[in-house]
């Protein structure tokens, strides 16, 4: 279990990050959902002892990330938003002298584990290419696969589908299924559909502080029968409908602005009751807070 306790943090200029975060994160994939400049990259820096918050705790079985920054980062493994390789190393070697730093000495130890993780991570085949060369995505499961060394019992990625192409995302979505059973796994994200289909548990932060935590299923339940969907044909009645009724989203639909509507009683006037996920719980959630 990793318990997260008043973690604040504020940058020179006044810049508040984090207000407060409490959290109780236990093993398996947690999604960490918020808009960009939300502080979502403050909080798993601080996480990952890169970062150092200006009150609050964190412990995981009773280490203490904060204070004791060489353990916890024997038992880390961390994939950053902008994660740098040596371009003109592969694959095979980057990993082999990653393991090294990570204490991995025995020889034979390390080659079984490297060559175990291209495996898994489905790089084998271009284990010896240069990394340069890699696609996002394959630079990506790379990156988890560094994450991976030495079995840490903590992993957090930060960002890790963004920019991806669909089938790419999809490899690496099933990778991090794959791993995220016995450690601690924190997807931090702004891309709703990733938590949706990887996380038993997720929290939603705005403007530093948490707004809602808990599992998806039961965030979408407390919404169902109170979303309400219209697609309407000219921005004036958009316009007229955002000034009248609590509007959580709007899409583009062939051409068309579909807006959907939270109302506790049914609609008339052209309005159909709407199947709710997990985009409504975020969308409500943001419309809804107004920072301390």
């Amino acid at each position: 279990m990793l318990s997260i306790r008043n973690l604040a943090k504020t940058y020179s200029g006044g810049v508040r990050a984090l207000r407060g975060i409490s959290l109780d994160i236990p093993a398996g994939m947690f999604g960490l959902l918020g808009p960009n400049g939300a502080g979502k990259s403050t909080f798993m820096k601080i996480l990952a002892t890169l970062l150092d918050p200006d009150t609050g705790s964190a412990t995981l079985d009773g280490l203490d990330l904060i204070a004791q920054k060489d353990e916890t980062r024997r038992l880390l493994g961390y994939l950053p938003q902008e994660f740098g390789v040596y371009p003109k190393m592969s694959a095979v070697d980057m990993l082999n002298h990653l393991a090294i730093m990570k204490g991995i000495m025995n020889r034979g130890e390390r080659k079984e584990i490297v060559e175990a993780l291209l495996q898994q991570t489905n790089l084998w085949d271009v284990r010896k290419k240069a990394l340069g060369g890699y696609s996002g995505g394959m630079k990506q499961r790379f990156g988890i696969a560094q994450a991976l060394l030495a079995n840490p019992k903590l992993i957090i990625v930060d960002e890790p589908t963004a920019g991806l192409d669909p089938a790419e995302r999809n490899r690496f979505l099933n990778l991090l299924s794959a791993i995220g059973h016995n450690v601690v796994v924190i997807l931090s994200t702004h891309i709703v559909d990733d938590v949706r289909e990887l996380c038993s548990r997720m929290a939603i932060i705005s403007s530093g502080e948490l707004i809602l935590q808990g599992e998806p299923g039961q965030a979408i339940d407390a919404l169902k029968g109170r979303v309400w969907s219209k697609v309407v044909p000219t921005d004036e009645e958009r316009e007229a409908i955002e000034k009248t009724f609590a509007v959580i989203s709007m899409h583009r639909v062939g051409g068309l602005n579909e807006l959907r509507v939270y109302s506790e009683a049914a609609l008339g006037d052209g309005f159909v009751p709407a199947e709710t996920d997990l985009e409504d719980v975020y969308f409500r959630q943001l419309g809804q807070h107004r920072p301390n």
